[in-house]
């Protein structure tokens, strides 16, 4: 079965005047939904745009993994643990949170930010915190988390060029870029799909399209 989402029904989020703009894929904060609150290990999938010079000053989470793709810009992490990396796009950065880590998160460079964060639920509660970030992930190489069951497939697709949704029980499409076919239906970015039983399905390019694909238990 496959459920499509659309960009414009994201909940809307963050703090305008301060230069943060956020879409929230599920439910987050104050819109509360309960028949929202996640798919597969997928618990958030937010879309952030930040001006230059804004960002979330220290805040803390915990039991959670959090998976970062910079779509324009670069993100600057600090956090409690003593890592300090600037993040760009083709990265992929990890914050296992565990029992427990602070972080911040600006845009301290020259233009503006786009990045796509996602939070998975860890199949156990508790541990010690870890951090990594890998530069420049080739296309097709998938970036597992096993903490959480879960593997990130980054699909960069020429138009008419194919590629297989992986075959899981549960498999969430993220168009970061461009446009793309999947089951007939056209996704552009911000769409999403959410797909149970996934199998034998593919995405076809429509224009120049990068895509993040995560397959999970």
């Amino acid at each position: 079965m496959t459920d499509v989402r659309r960009a414009g029904e994201r909940y809307p989020g963050g703090d305008a005047e301060a230069g943060i703009e956020s879409w929230h894929a599920f439910s987050f904060g104050p819109h509360y939904d309960p028949g929202n609150l996640r798919f597969g290990a997928l618990i958030a999938c937010n879309e952030e745009r930040l001006a230059v010079g804004a960002g979330f000053a220290e805040h803390p989470h915990s039991h959670t993994e959090i998976v970062t793709w910079v779509a324009e810009g670069e993100l600057t992490h600090r956090d409690s643990a003593g890592h300090e990396t600037v993040v760009r796009a083709g990265d992929v950065q990890r914050l296992s949170a565990a029992s427990g880590v602070r972080h911040v998160e600006r845009n301290d460079g020259e233009g503006p930010l786009t990045f796509v964060q996602m939070w998975l639920a860890p199949l156990a509660p508790g541990g010690d915190p870890a951090y990594e970030i890998v530069h420049g992930i080739a296309d097709a190489t998938p970036y597992a988390v096993p903490k959480a069951g879960a593997m990130l497939h980054v699909r960069r697709l020429a138009p008419g060029e194919r590629t297989a949704v992986p075959d899981a029980p549960y498999v969430y499409v993220h168009v970061v870029h461009g446009d793309v076919t999947l089951d007939a239906e056209r996704l552009g970015p911000g769409d999403a799909a959410r797909i149970t039983d996934a199998k034998d399905v593919e995405v076809v390019g429509v224009a120049r399209a990068e895509l993040l694909m995560w397959e999970m238990t």
